[in-house]
């Protein structure tokens, strides 16, 4: 019997997330003859982390978000974190830009709005720590334009809700950038996908479960995927595969033959956002604004009184609660983690745990909370509110990575970690915040690295160069740079 002809493509991405339409949409503008297979599992793209409801939908720019700049134990504010964050988050922006000055992206008004960044904490220590991280932050040009205060009434015109009742005898402070933004990266993610799907070459496969890629002997790779509409399998010849199935990345990445894969594993952390229902409330605030988050929670659990634009409409969210699923995706399966539990990651695993006690006992307290505990912890952010005017969503999975070290043993990354094959002919993206925000960032950082001959010809540079003028670039250094960066992308997605 002869064996079905195999198809072949130039590049699989796994996954219609936000991480897959950038790299689809950067590879092909490098290369408009280049052919690209897109597989995802359901029948939606962006409908996991992407998707508004499933995350914060900040635009992480390290505006407001205080586990990017954590206090040393001297006392000093280490900012370093917020200065990558922000530089790469800039550069997402001028991409963006660009798929509208092209007319791929028709309306930035779809997927990205103005809404200012604000940090907000209260008690003596806190707010010496702000006041410190304030001060090393307006230094940089990427935070020049941050405001600071301390004074009751001059705070509650920034966020009224949040600070109605508080008594004035309580130390506040809080900074604000009046530039943030929130983005609807299920909205972008599908925009980017509409714009491939018109483009020669590409094809996009919904119902689609990837579930095993294997080395072809040829340099290339062979993906064995399922039609979960039909049952039919099939294979799909490819000299260039990307892995960015959100969750499900770990399980693929581990089938795959290469030695990176070994050692890595993943904890998954579910979240809850509470919804407000009162429209008078949701019209009252209007920011982002981030607090401290609890000892060893992780990161996309930092708490945030949070206006967010989705399907048009204006919504107000508080949270996120984190809470524990087996489940890699949300739709995913209770047999996920148990499955990633493999030989070569079972003791990095297990220090890891060890090491995270305090993140386990947060876990644990979360699980507990009744509703009446909730709404206790969204009063400290909005203390005049009923509980009837809050209801509880299910936000997004999230797999923190977990990974060898060489002297812990293992260790828990609360980040991303792009994971690339030794010839380059294999990429993988693993973690969570802040993602997104940074995708394009991450997906050039990907093709430097595994189109390397390409990345030479300066076809590909100039390209390179048009579509993220500031990549590459260290412009949190250089103040006319970012001027001339914002400048561009404030008037072009009409957020100035």
């Amino acid at each position: 019997m002869t064996k079905p002809r195999t198809p072949k493509t130039d590049v699989v991405l796994m996954g219609a997330g936000i991480m897959s339409a950038t790299l689809g949409m950067l590879l092909k503008e490098l290369d408009p003859e280049i052919s690209i297979h897109i597989f995802e599992r359901l029948d939606t793209p962006g409908m996991e982390s992407s998707d508004a409801w499933n995350n914060a939908g900040t635009g992480h720019a390290a505006f407001c978000e205080l586990n990017y700049t954590p206090q040393k134990p001297d006392g000093s504010v280490e900012c370093n974190k917020a200065f990558k964050i922000g530089e790469s988050f800039e550069v997402s922006r001028e991409f963006w830009a660009y798929l509208v000055e092209k007319q791929y992206l028709s309306n930035p008004a779809e997927f990205i709005t103005r809404v200012p960044h604000m940090s907000l904490v209260w008690g003596a220590e806190n707010v010496d720590f702000l006041r410190k991280r304030y001060e090393k932050l307006k230094a940089n040009p990427l935070f020049a334009d941050m405001a600071y205060s301390e004074v009751h009434d001059a705070i509650s015109e920034w966020a009224p809700i949040v600070m109605r009742g508080r008594t004035k005898k309580q130390p506040v402070a809080a900074t604000r950038m009046e530039m943030g933004t929130d983005v609807n990266f299920g909205a972008l993610t599908r925009g980017m996908l509409a714009q491939l799907s018109k483009m020669p070459g590409v094809t996009i496969h919904f119902n689609t479960e990837c579930l095993d890629l294997d080395p072809d002997g040829k340099k290339g790779w062979d993906v064995f995927v399922r039609d979960l509409q039909t049952g039919e399998k099939k294979i799909f010849n490819t000299r260039f595969a990307f892995i960015g199935a959100g969750g499900a990345t770990l399980h693929l990445l581990k089938r795959a033959e290469i030695k990176e894969r070994k050692g890595y594993g993943g904890f998954p952390v579910s979240g809850l956002w509470l919804k407000c229902n009162n429209e008078e409330l949701i019209q009252k605030h209007y920011a982002k604004v981030y607090g401290k988050a609890s000892v060893g929670s992780p990161p996309m659990s930092v708490p945030h009184v949070d206006t967010r634009f989705i399907n048009g409409k204006r919504e107000l969210l508080f949270g996120p609660f984190a809470g524990f699923s087996t489940k890699f995706l949300k739709n995913g399966s209770l047999m996920d983690l148990p499955k990633s539990i493999k030989l070569d990651n079972l003791l990095p695993m297990i220090f890891a745990g060890i090491k995270n006690v305090p993140l386990t006992k947060y876990l644990i307290q979360q699980l507990r909370l009744t509703p009446e505990d909730r709404h206790a912890a969204l009063r400290e952010y909005v203390p005049f509110t009923k509980q009837v005017d809050w209801e509880l969503l299910e936000a997004g999975q999230r797999v923190q990575v977990i990974k060898k070290d060489k002297d812990k043993g293992g260790v828990l990354e609360f980040g991303t970690e792009l994971v690339v094959s030794e010839d380059g002919t294999v990429a993988a993206l693993l973690g969570a915040s802040p993602g997104a925000s940074t995708a394009v960032g991450m997906m050039l950082e990907l093709i430097q690295r595994c189109f390397k001959k390409q990345c030479q010809t300066e076809a590909w540079k100039n390209r390179l160069k048009e579509m993220a003028p500031s990549f590459g670039q260290s412009i949190s250094t250089n103040p006319a740079a970012v001027l001339t960066s914002r400048k561009r992308t404030n008037a072009v997605l009409q957020v100035g």
